[in-house]
């Protein structure tokens, strides 16, 4: 069977667009929106940019917006919300990190500024009940940390694993801060986390070996 060249691809995506750019039934471009939907939630700009690069005309694009909004299955509140307690609880980002990937998301500024303070809040209120993080291996938190510290100590209890494997004590510090950095923590805070997190590790973090089987 001939290869289909990149060419051929690229003509029959312009197609499928041009095809959609003739679409004048609201439903088809609405079934559209709500297959998109299914894999998961969608912020607005998500579903808006998904459906203008497919081809599908703006007004109706609009109305989709407009109807999924009203039934309530787009809403930007409730998806930025569900975005930023799944990133603490699979894997805990720095609070600037969250404010980008929220706007890379198209959440409005205000709104995320809002979401961030209750996270801070909450955040302050566990540390300050010494509130225990998951997986162990280092201090959960301490009254007064910030939220940031509070992310950085549950992602490194996350990891504890893996940096236990490490023989080399310096290495084993430079990869735990090295994370920390990569998920947008400020030095200060990838320093003080790591500090903390090896202190009050497990005979078996700071010795891998007496740890295996």
């Amino acid at each position: 069977m001939p290869r289909t060249s990149g060419q051929d691809r690229r003509e029959s995506l312009r197609e499928r667009r041009e095809r959609r750019a003739l679409i004048d039934d609201p439903e088809i471009v609405l079934n559209a929106a709500a297959r998109f939907l299914e894999v998961r939630s969608r912020s607005v700009h998500e579903l808006r940019r998904h459906l203008a690069q497919a081809g599908y005309r703006a007004d109706l694009v609009q109305a989709a917006v407009a109807r999924l909004t009203e039934l309530g299955m787009l809403d930007d509140a409730t998806f930025a919300r569900t975005w930023v307690e799944s990133r603490d609880r699979a894997r805990p980002r720095s609070e600037a990190a969250l404010r980008r990937e929220l706007s890379l998301k198209g959440i409005d500024r205000e709104l995320a500024v809002e979401l961030l303070d209750e996270r801070r809040g909450s955040h302050l209120g566990a540390s300050g009940a010494g509130g225990a993080a998951e997986g162990g291996g280092g201090d959960p938190g301490e009254p007064g940390d910030g939220p940031d510290m509070l992310a950085a100590g549950r992602l490194l209890a996350k990891r504890g694993g893996a940096l236990a494997r490490i023989a080399d004590a310096r290495v084993r510090r430079q990869r735990a801060y090295a994370m920390l950095a990569r998920n947008g923590f400020d030095p200060e805070v990838c320093r003080d986390a790591t500090n903390r997190f090896f202190a009050a590790a497990p005979e078996s973090a700071t010795h891998p070996m007496a740890g295996d089987d």
